[in-house]
């Protein structure tokens, strides 16, 4: 759809002055859906089913508060309009904001404890997805702040998992997965993405038998184990590959598009670099999934349930790749 054909919903409510709970809880409503007020009762969206779904059930609540509600499809008469509308949405300040606030934090990482870390990044991770969710067309501003986001979680990351590995740079050797069977694999506890997805790939792909050691240093790693993801280990991060992608490169197995899309993925989020789509929801996932397990062998059967999906979805996703502000749309309009 071009901005000159772009329609709009426009919902119109009046309650009786009697009605100040209910004229609370649907205002509320309104500001969560992000909805810009043409006036005092007048409420505009870009026309979605989603969002046409949303607004019919608050006129429906508006109706049976004994008030009036309007529900109507609108279109400018000129491409001027339409822009005239779409800035009503422009998000540009908010995201200023967020951003001037999260980089003050960033600036606090370092000296905050554990739990104080934890509560920054639910703070600062809920209010991104609020933004995020009524951003209805996203920009450069949105951009920034995603890239903000991935940096301010590295730092957090790194700070709550000491021992992140440094690049080595050396060739990567083809390896004989006959060789890597029922082996003892070792890496650092309390798994994050590069980790927990790295363990996922070596029990589903190298080594079905594998059992794994959670090590409080790398320091710990026994004689006979396997290690991966720190430094001096078997497997870790190799030039710009994190330790995922070098183990899809020891072990031949980068021709898979399923996991290929998994590796940029994990990659986003361990170091940072192309934007992903779905990486915001897998962070929160196993952001989730983290806080929820008694320990890293309980965090690895979550997470694999959730790897095992996603390297089915991509597996099966068509060719054709949407652009970032596509995808958004799609996701919202689906």
């Amino acid at each position: 759809m071009t901005m000159d054909s772009q329609n709009w919903l426009l919902l119109v409510i009046s309650l009786p002055t009697t009605s100040a709970t209910a004229r609370m809880r649907i205002w509320r409503n309104l500001k969560a859906l992000g909805c810009a007020a043409l006036r005092d009762g007048a409420y505009l969206l870009p026309s979605t089913p989603h969002l046409q779904g949303q607004l019919q059930e608050l006129a429906a609540e508006t109706t049976r508060e004994s008030g009036n509600a309007w529900l109507l499809t609108v279109h400018p008469q000129s491409g001027l309009g339409s822009a005239a509308f779409r800035s009503l949405f422009d998000r540009s300040q908010e995201y200023a904001d967020w951003l001037t606030a999260l980089s003050a934090a960033r600036g606090m990482l370092p000296q905050q404890s554990t739990q104080d870390i934890n509560r920054s990044l639910r703070k600062f991770r809920r209010e991104h997805e609020a933004m995020a969710a009524i951003d209805y067309f996203p920009g450069e501003s949105a951009a920034q702040a995603e890239a903000a986001w991935l940096e301010f979680l590295k730092e957090a990351e790194a700070l709550l998992s000491p021992g992140e590995p440094q690049a080595v740079d050396t060739a990567i050797a083809k390896l004989d997965p006959a060789q890597f069977q029922g082996r003892r694999w070792a890496t650092r506890r309390s798994l994050w993405v590069d980790r927990v997805a790295s363990a996922w790939l070596i029990r589903r792909f190298i080594d079905q038998g594998a059992s794994f050691l959670w090590l409080g240093s790398p320091a710990d790693c026994p004689a006979d184990a396997l290690g991966f993801d720190f430094d001096g280990a078997a497997f870790t991060h190799v030039g710009e590959r994190v330790t995922f992608e070098v183990l899809l490169a020891s072990f031949g197995l980068e021709q898979d598009k399923g996991l290929a899309r998994l590796a940029a993925l994990v990659h986003a989020l361990d170091v940072g670099g192309m934007f992903v789509p779905e990486a915001v929801g897998f962070e929160a996932v196993m952001s989730g999934a983290r806080a929820r397990a008694a320990d890293d062998d309980q965090l690895l059967a979550e997470m694999s349930l959730v790897l095992d999906s996603m390297y089915t979805h991509f597996g099966n996703e068509l060719p054709s790749r949407k652009t970032k502000g596509e995808q958004i749309v799609s996701e919202r309009n689906a």
